[in-house]
């Protein structure tokens, strides 16, 4: 199943990383909207405790669960290293949004055999809730 058509597959499971509770960034925008549409979202923040009100996770390791979706929002410096630690924890895709990819990231993807989708989640959930 393609990452982008797992927004409507019950059950799924999303890591996001760079959820936050600051209301003007994607990171908490995404979760909420997520959240609402009855997905469940695991959010990663290596600097809070809580996203709103849930735990937050330190890194993708920590997850309680392994998640369908590793959906990154986070500066594009950061991604080479969570496309590793994807790697490292045996899984094999990753979706960035717009403003977090790079093309280290994709150079660190290709060479470790990591499926990216560059989207915007939100555009995608909305155009799959119809």
């Amino acid at each position: 199943m393609h990452m982008a058509d797992l927004l409507n597959a019950p059950g799924t499971v999303v890591a996001l990383v760079g959820a936050t509770d600051e209301p003007w960034k994607y990171g908490n925008r995404i979760f909420h909207r997520l959240s609402a549409k009855g997905i469940t979202v695991l959010p990663v923040n290596r600097s809070r405790a809580t996203v709103a009100g849930q735990t937050a996770y330190s890194s993708l390791a920590d997850l309680p669960q392994r998640p369908d979706i590793v959906n990154v929002v986070v500066p594009p410096e950061e991604g080479p290293g969570i496309v590793r630690e994807v790697a490292e924890l045996g899984w094999d895709h990753v979706w960035f949004q717009p403003g977090a990819e790079s093309a280290e990231a994709r150079r660190v993807a290709r060479e470790l055999g990591i499926e990216v989708l560059e989207a915007c989640t939100m555009v995608i959930a909305a155009r799959r809730s119809a």
